[in-house]
């Protein structure tokens, strides 16, 4: 301890300006510059990349099921049994049936593809259905009453509702390649409809594609007597539907299968990590050169040095006692810079959440201003990465200076 102390003193002393060191002081300078700049750049867009995963993460889950339950074979029948056994299960918040498929539809001022989803506007009007997502309208709207001849109901994206030029109210013709027989061959079935309702996910890709009906009404368009597509789980931790997938696959068995979000979504994801992770080892480059900085700092003190390194050594100073006081002299400048860097990086992420003066253009990305998220795993995984280049850039000059021979050094002194 006292060995230690009295090292660290004199790793103190040569870091302190004096006239005739003014260089190499400034050269520390630069050195502790240039680590904060590195682990601030870091800090900042590690917190935006993290935070924009988390947006995209949360506007996915908006529309994707947390757990999609399908049976092998194509359409779903007898499904009833299964959605009560899903809903018994104690992680299950919300369950209902649903039914996909690919359909046409014709307005006025012009013609879309598109994704139809039957709902069932009762569960799905419960919390954790898709009725939170309908920005106009409300889900009750898509089954007429009974008797009054109205045309059933259709709740449209607002990007697909845009294209088509329809507003609430505006009648919708819906054409479904999975029609009738006739004398000529198979005929696209066709369906008058009425616009009850827009929904909005903030995915462009939902919104431009996907139109809402009611169970029944799907399954008389799509010719699915009584049967569905799949049924929809939703769970109360989403990073555990890995675990209601094991149940299903123990307690239904075959013909039934599931999938979960995660599965679904796994090549969008492992490219956001794939980018995260990239990210830090090319910003690392900003600290890697200050490493240099640190290193080439280290060795002119070395070289400024010899005639006390030399004394020292006379006095009994050990090989190692030299290292220390020279590692602890990059030690210092990479601790200066990687606080104040930490400092200002946490500083301007709270400033860019808050005030979110970065503004982006929502027709081109999905969110108009930075999303930013700090997670204090990465913020120590940086600190500790810089401290670890900045002790990896002392070795060579601390080793360097123990290797020095005294009498050498005082011989034309």
């Amino acid at each position: 301890m006292i060995a230690m102390s009295w090292e660290i003193f004199i790793s103190g002393r040569y870091l302190r300006s004096r006239r005739r060191e003014v260089f190499v002081s400034m050269i520390t300078a630069i050195s502790v510059c240039g680590v904060t700049v590195g682990v601030m750049a870091l800090i900042v867009v590690i917190a935006v990349m993290t935070g924009f995963s988390e947006d995209l993460k949360s506007r996915i889950l908006s529309v994707t099921p947390h757990v999609s339950v399908y049976r092998y074979g194509g359409a779903f029948a007898g499904w009833r049994p299964v959605l009560d056994w899903l809903e018994k299960q104690q992680d299950v918040t919300h369950a209902a049936p649903f039914i996909q498929g690919q359909a046409l539809l014709r307005s006025p001022a012009g013609t879309s593809g598109c994704v139809l989803r039957g709902l069932d506007p009762e569960r799905e009007a419960a919390e954790g259905g898709m009725g939170r997502l309908v920005k106009s309208g409300s889900l009750s709207e898509l089954n007429p009453p009974p008797g009054s001849g109205s045309p059933p109901g259709v709740i449209l994206g607002v990007e697909l509702a845009r294209s088509l030029g329809l507003s609430k109210g505006d009648p919708v013709y819906v054409i479904s390649p999975r029609g009738v027989l006739s004398p000529m061959g198979p005929m696209p079935s066709l369906r008058r409809l009425s616009v009850v309702g827009m929904m909005e996910s903030g995915m462009y890709d939902y919104d431009s594609s996907f139109c809402w009906v009611s169970l029944s009404t799907a399954q008389n368009i799509l010719r699915m007597d009584g049967e569905i597509t799949g049924i929809q789980v939703s769970v109360a931790d989403v990073y555990r539907a890995g675990a209601l997938l094991k149940k299903i696959a123990e307690n239904l068995g075959f013909p039934y299968w599931a999938r979960d979000w995660m599965s679904a979504n796994r090549n969008l994801f492992a490219a956001l990590k794939l980018e995260k992770v990239t990210m830090f080892i090319i910003l690392t480059l900003l600290v890697l050169v200050a490493a240099f900085n640190i290193a080439a700092t280290l060795i002119m003190m070395v070289t400024q040095r010899r005639k006390d390194i030399a004394i020292l050594k006379a006095m009994g100073a050990t090989n190692r006692s030299i290292r220390k006081i020279f590692v602890a002299n990059g030690m210092v400048i990479g601790m200066v810079g990687t606080a104040l860097g930490v400092l200002l990086g946490s500083v301007l992420c709270l400033v860019l959440d808050r005030y979110q003066f970065i503004k982006l253009d929502p027709n081109v990305y999905y969110i108009s201003t930075l999303p930013v998220r700090m997670e204090f795993w990465d913020v120590l995984s940086i600190s500790v990465s810089a401290l670890a280049i900045c002790f990896l850039a002392t070795l060579y000059p601390a080793w360097k200076a123990a290797r020095l021979d005294p009498v050498e050094a005082i011989r034309y002194e």
